[in-house]
């Protein structure tokens, strides 16, 4: 989907050709109309605050895409105000590429999918930025507040919502939580995953160590 302008109706123009050539134009119509808003009304606010996890799409000034998630406890996602939400970039593998993506393309695709309670998904897309935690904890109120040492942000990202809709719930399956095997912010090579997918095994590309950049010690 397009970022949303008042001066014209949603959606690209290569979703409205193949809307004509599918013959689903009046049918994305109706969606557009009915189900698709510039800001988050109150039941969508409702809903991000008790998500546990979240789905990112970003791409860098290329067009190369990445897809990653993220995960919290219910509140990590915290919405500011209904054109505004922020979540937190955690330690992770220190690669940072959605962060990367953001600094070069500042488009976003957020996927929310309640797969326990409600079996329902929610689409937001909009326009990004980074900002550090105290920078932002001196402008928003209510951030949460880190519950195990793993959970400090390291930054936060900021999104300006543009557009905002429903995910059907026809394929989405019916899970619950169990137990975890280890703990939230563990270090733990093997309590994380380890070299699950052999990659460490496979010949890499990337194998060679990049020289230091430029004033910079090795």
């Amino acid at each position: 989907m397009s970022e949303t302008d008042q001066s014209r109706t949603p959606g690209t123009e290569g979703e409205r050709y193949v809307q004509t050539v599918t013959g689903t134009t009046e049918r994305a119509d109706r969606f557009y109309r009915d189900q698709m808003l510039d800001r988050l009304n109150p039941r969508m606010s409702e809903f991000i605050a008790r998500q546990e996890m979240l789905f990112i799409a970003t791409s860098d000034s290329k067009g190369e895409c990445d897809s990653s998630f993220r995960a919290g406890p219910p509140g990590f996602v915290h919405v500011v105000d209904e054109q505004t939400l922020v979540y937190p970039e955690y330690r992770g593998n220190g690669v940072f590429a959605s962060a990367g993506n953001i600094m070069e393309n500042p488009h976003i695709g957020l996927m929310f999918l309640d797969f326990q309670r409600e079996r329902i998904g929610l689409h937001v897309n909009g326009r990004a930025r980074l900002l550090e935690d105290e920078k932002l904890r001196g402008h928003v109120r209510g951030l949460p507040v880190p519950e195990v040492p793993g959970q400090r942000a390291m930054l936060w990202t900021m999104v300006h919502i543009e557009e905002a809709y429903i995910h059907c719930r026809k394929h989405i399956p019916h899970l619950r939580t169990v137990g975890r095997d280890e703990d939230w912010g563990t270090d733990d090579v093997q309590s994380k995953g380890g070299d699950h997918f052999a990659a460490k095994q496979t010949p890499s590309p990337w194998s060679t160590p990049r020289a230091p950049a430029a004033g910079r010690h090795a």
